[in-house]
């Protein structure tokens, strides 16, 4: 038996396993790269193995970076079974056409700035930019989705055995324990997919998986500790009525359409209940944002008790009345007018592309205003950037000044933190064979796996992209 690292290999995009049973062939999870200029041409190159021979595909949660080229495994020639957890399949159906219109507008972009596209010097014509794949294509890989329940057993493939547990880390993020039979032994892989931080409202806390022989663990916050959720929660009070009370200005807040928007709009929401926060006004300035939102109230099931407390609140309708979610593009440049006074969700997550980039470029320049970072940002991104305190930075070709406040909630998170990942691997009641450290930048996946040898006694590994190994 053996498996591949693909992606998010000493890194936190691509998340792509290959698992070679010796009889089945199946890739967990199908991960876009994103960040950097390199990144489209790696997803343009991913995926170097025979697609045909894949006998099946199981999916840890909806989130680009780990589902992205679906439908590009698909176009090469994928016909298996595409397994996942009901919410993430409704989710798929949200994003997946969502990030083939970005492509297809990409390839469009590319070919708009050379639209001769010669040869330097010789005078021959280069081919146009193609799409990683367009929205026909991603709807026709919709149709290979078999969405699951949580804690149902299911074969993806002849001679494996999966259950999806629930992460805690957005709607329909699943934990994924599979034992795959070869001759007379069996062996269990337990793939964590990303992990959420205990204790956060909306979705439910990870399940503790009691036994593996072989692990894959994420670890994009193991090299540090989320503030608590209380000092978090009075950190983002503290903004939001420093900006809006104060000094009357707005509150942009960059966040992942799937996941962060929805936990915002629920803490939010429950702010209010609890009377910390006077009546609100809050766009959410992102269509795919509102999507999944729409999904998440199809799902309500899966929500944890903080989440039904709003739900069942007097109060709600009148909140849920004040918040306007923006459709056309129209009515997205009209809240660029808005001088103070309003919250602003948008997309994307790591303010790499969409309406976000628009609404950071009008207020960025204005000291009033305020930047709430409340996602992981990856590095190269623009996102990144604004942590880093960069006093100038680049939006549509244009230099623009940091003046605004820049605020940094890690606590916001739906990434467990230190402390959360080692809480979560103590649940298993003896170490695995063998614990592969992969979704975090190297430094920290590094740091990691060392903490996990040095206080676990574990035998951890760090392996790099395209790295192999063989499974006893």
């Amino acid at each position: 038996m053996n498996i591949r690292f693909l992606g998010a290999a000493r890194e936190v995009t691509g998340s792509s396993y290959w698992l070679d049973t010796g009889d089945a062939r199946l890739l967990v999870d199908c991960g876009m790269f994103q960040g950097g200029r390199e990144a489209r041409q790696r997803n343009f190159s991913a995926l170097d193995f025979d697609a045909r021979t894949l006998d099946a595909v199981v999916q840890t949660h909806a989130h680009i970076d780990h589902s992205g080229l679906l439908p590009r495994l698909v176009l090469r020639g994928f016909k298996g079974p595409i397994f996942c957890t009901e919410p993430t399949a409704a989710l798929l159906k949200v994003m997946l056409l969502d990030s083939a219109f970005i492509q297809e507008k990409e390839a469009e972009w590319q070919n708009f700035k050379a639209p001769d596209r010669r040869g330097a010097g010789r005078g021959r014509k280069v081919a146009e930019a193609a799409p990683l794949y367009t929205v026909a294509q991603a709807q026709a890989s919709l149709k290979q989705l078999r969405p699951l329940p949580y804690d149902q057993p299911f074969e993806p493939t002849p001679g494996v055995r999966c259950i999806f547990r629930d992460a805690g880390h957005i709607l329909g993020s699943a934990i994924i324990e599979c034992w795959v039979r070869n001759g007379g032994t069996e062996r269990k892989i337990v793939f964590s997919g990303d992990l959420g931080q205990p204790g956060h409202p909306l979705v439910r806390d990870p399940t503790l998986i009691p036994e593996a022989d072989y692990l894959l663990v994420e670890s994009t916050y193991g090299n540090r500790l989320h503030r608590s959720w209380q000092d978090t929660v009075e950190e983002f009070v503290a903004a939001l009525q420093d900006t809006l009370r104060q000094r009357q200005g707005n509150v942009i807040i960059p966040a992942f359409a799937v996941g962060r928007t929805q936990d915002i709009l629920f803490l939010l929401a429950e702010l209010t209940r609890q009377g910390r926060l006077k009546p609100l006004d809050i766009y959410v300035d992102s269509p795919m944002a509102t999507a999944a939102t729409e999904v998440l109230f199809r799902h309500l099931d899966v929500l944890d008790a903080e989440a039904h407390r709003v739900l069942d609140w007097e109060g709600r309708a009148e909140f849920f009345a004040r918040v306007r979610f923006v459709q056309d593009v129209e009515e997205s440049r009209a809240l660029n007018r808005i001088k103070g006074g309003a919250i602003i969700i948008s997309a994307s997550g790591m303010c790499e592309a969409g309406r976000i980039k628009h609404h950071l470029r009008h207020n960025l320049p204005r000291p009033e205003s305020t930047v709430i970072i409340v996602g992981f940002q990856a590095a190269n991104t623009l996102g990144r950037r604004l942590v880093d305190k960069a006093r100038l930075v680049r939006i549509f070709r244009e230099d623009v000044p940091v003046r605004a406040h820049i605020y940094t909630i890690g606590g916001l998170s739906a990434h467990a933190d230190q402390a959360g990942l080692l809480a979560w691997l103590k649940g298993f009641r003896r170490p695995p064979r063998q614990t592969f450290v992969v979704h975090g930048e190297s430094a920290t996946a590094l740091e990691f796996g060392e903490k996990l040898r040095q206080d676990l006694g574990w035998n951890a590994t760090v392996p790099e992209a395209g790295q192999s190994f063989e499974l006893d």
